[in-house]
């Protein structure tokens, strides 16, 4: 048994553990975009809460669940969920304010 166990090419010593390569050498690695869409939300639900627009408060419940969806588990929770109360509180304070239905742009 242990004549087959030193002739196996995939033995202990052979092994070597993954490392990821840094994210200068791939420039795929550092996405950005995922924190530019929190951000996006959160100036959507600001700009929502202070001008009381309906319309903006569902963009950015919209922006935050796409960022919810593209969610890597490496990314800051603490951000993304931040953005995600804010739209959900800004849709609540809207209808709060002026329960109504949603005027049409046009």
């Amino acid at each position: 048994m242990s004549t087959n166990n030193m002739l196996d090419p995939q033995g202990p010593n052979k092994m070597l553990r993954y490392e990821p390569p840094p994210s200068e050498c791939n420039p795929d690695l550092d996405d950005s975009m995922p924190d530019y869409r929190n951000l996006l939300c959160m100036t959507i639900s600001m700009c929502s809460l202070m001008l009381k627009l309906k319309w903006c408060t569902w963009v950015a419940v919209y922006c935050s669940f796409i960022s919810f969806a593209n969610f890597r588990s490496s990314e800051d929770t603490k951000q993304m969920m931040s953005s995600f109360m804010l739209s959900i509180y800004a849709v609540v304070m809207s209808y709060l304010q002026n329960p109504g239905p949603m005027m049409t742009l046009w």
